[in-house]
């Protein structure tokens, strides 16, 4: 059994996942090696969760494009959950993965999980004031 960070864990919240990209990491976690390395695809996803191939792909590119999974590059049927989230097998493990990742975070080297920025704001037709003529 792998153990994992409460804090990182505690703020996946705030990353506004769907249900479907829950499940998912649930899925990724319980086959993660430690250090958080996935060697599953899509399908085998699928099948673990109980969802359609679709569902899945959409739910793995919400989970990428939040960083809170990252796509070795050249690689077939692999995922890297980022290291703040990802299952250690010994304290140590954990303290020196998440301090790396900190640190690469801080270089610029390692993307930081976030939220997509809020979309702009569509404004009313109301709100533009209209061409008055003489």
């Amino acid at each position: 059994m792998l153990i994992q960070s409460h804090l990182a864990m505690a703020q996946l919240y705030r990353l506004g996942l769907s249900k479907a990209s829950y499940d998912v990491l649930s899925a990724m976690m319980d086959v993660q090696h430690s250090g958080g390395e996935v060697n599953a695809s899509q399908a085998e996803l699928a099948a673990a969760v109980g969802l359609s191939k679709n569902r899945t792909s959409i739910a793995v590119n919400q989970l990428v494009e939040r960083h809170i999974v990252l796509r070795p590059e050249g690689r077939y049927r692999s995922y890297n959950i980022h290291p703040l989230f990802a299952g250690y097998t010994t304290v140590e493990e954990l303290e020196t993965g998440i301090t790396t990742a900190l640190k690469a975070i801080q270089a610029g080297t390692l993307p930081e999980p976030s939220a997509p920025a809020a979309p702009a704001r569509a404004r009313h037709l109301s709100a533009v004031p209209s061409r008055q003529t003489a």
